[in-house]
């Protein structure tokens, strides 16, 4: 569907506009050259959703300019077979001073849609941005979650064989939300491919089949949503570390400084006393921790996630108002007890040593999936969905 081979981007930087005439002018360079994307190659297979993840000046932005054609790039080729459709920053192909019903026609014909195609599609677009009367007002009265009401229907109403969605679905209210992230996967089913770059992990790994981690131009890693957003909390960790003292152990994946470091990790259930838990019954994590020097201001924090890798409980000592104080070549056991409150499933455990409340602060061992548990059965009544929400009341009140 689309491939990117070994593209490469600069821009030429100037301090002030001036210094763009001066340099034409007296033939002097005045200008500094910021190199966006190096050698950047990848694919996007029909019926495929793949992920671009990375930090704030990657060259995200830049990428996906060029793979909509608004930029050229400086080298490399993309072939693109059949029709995309991108959903940008918000407002991008819009009249302000227009209504929305005139912007469904503006911004169809720059997505590449005739006349006739808008009139037949007008009414689904309406529909399923549920704007209702609005559709009739000028976009400069919009609250952004109505802009992006507005540019996901017409942008998926498109027929496009690869829709590019950058960080678009994070403004508006959570019923459009999850009605675009229903769209999406039926757009998918349907054989389109999606190219999703977000901040948000949770819908990367629940969204993506391969993932792309750019950095500082260039694709530091691939593959697996979650081996890949793994990797991208490692590198948050690296930029933080002023000090440079972050590394990568090999045989486990973990990382961090090594001052103090996870030894042991068990989690069961207090009434099966084992790692297979009933939903609702309460459990003890006990995490060993073993410390190398002096720490005055250590947390120690985990994080649950589901079989899609999603995020779907986390807590450390410092969120829970605990101060903890290491001493150097001592060795602690920390336990947590609380209710599992989950849905039968399995799951895994992230461990975590760092300061603050973040690990971004400071990240002593950070250590993925380091283990399994499984839920099974119910130790309260059944529910539906994710997690359990204890009912405190019920009422039934009639009226004669």
């Amino acid at each position: 569907m689309i491939e990117v081979k070994n593209i490469w981007k600069k821009f030429k930087l100037y301090r002030k506009p001036s210094d763009r005439l001066k340099e034409i002018i007296f033939r002097k360079k005045y200008h500094t050259v910021y190199e966006a994307l190096k050698g950047v190659s990848f694919y996007v297979d029909k019926g495929e959703v793949l992920g671009i993840i990375g930090p704030n000046g990657a060259g995200k932005s830049t990428l996906l300019k060029i793979l909509t054609g608004i930029l050229l790039p400086d080298r490399g080729k993309i072939h693109r077979r059949g029709k995309i459709t991108a959903l940008l920053e918000l407002g991008t192909g819009f009249n302000f001073e227009l209504t929305g019903f005139e912007n469904i026609y503006l911004n169809g014909t720059l997505l590449g849609m005739t006349k006739d195609e808008i009139n037949k599609k007008l009414d689904a677009i309406i529909n399923f941005s549920e704007l209702g009367d609005f559709i009739y007002e000028p976009l400069k009265t919009y609250s952004s979650g109505m802009i992006m009401r507005l540019a996901f229907s017409i942008a998926i109403n498109a027929n496009p064989d690869c829709f590019i969605i950058d960080e678009a679905l994070a403004v508006g209210d959570a019923h459009f939300q999850q009605k675009c992230i229903k769209k999406i996967q039926d757009f998918k089913g349907q054989g389109g491919s999606i190219i999703f770059v977000s901040h948000d992990m949770n819908a990367v790994r629940l969204l993506c089949d391969r993932v792309i981690l750019l950095n500082k131009g260039t694709v530091i890693d691939e593959g697996d949503p979650e081996k890949v957003t793994n990797s991208y909390n490692l590198l948050l960790a690296k930029l933080n570390d002023k000090d440079e003292n972050i590394t990568l152990r090999e045989e486990d994946k973990s990382y961090g400084t090594f001052e103090a470091k996870i030894e042991d990790v068990e989690i069961k259930g207090i009434l099966s006393g084992t790692d297979v838990i009933s939903s609702g019954e309460d459990c003890v994590l006990e995490i060993k921790v073993r410390a190398f020097k002096d720490i005055n201001d250590a947390t120690v924090g985990f994080l649950i996630r589901d079989r899609f890798g999603q995020d779907i409980f986390g807590i450390n000592t410092s969120l829970l108002d605990k101060k903890l104080f290491f001493k150097k070549d001592n060795v602690y056991k920390l336990s947590f007890t609380f209710p599992l409150n989950i849905a039968p499933g399995k799951y895994t455990l992230t461990v975590a040593i760092h300061k603050g409340k973040l690990h971004s602060e400071g990240c002593y061992h950070w250590v993925d999936n380091i283990k399994q548990f499984q839920v099974a059965g119910f130790k309260n009544e059944m529910f539906t969905g994710l997690i359990y929400l204890p009912i405190k009341n019920l009422e039934i009140l009639e009226k004669h």
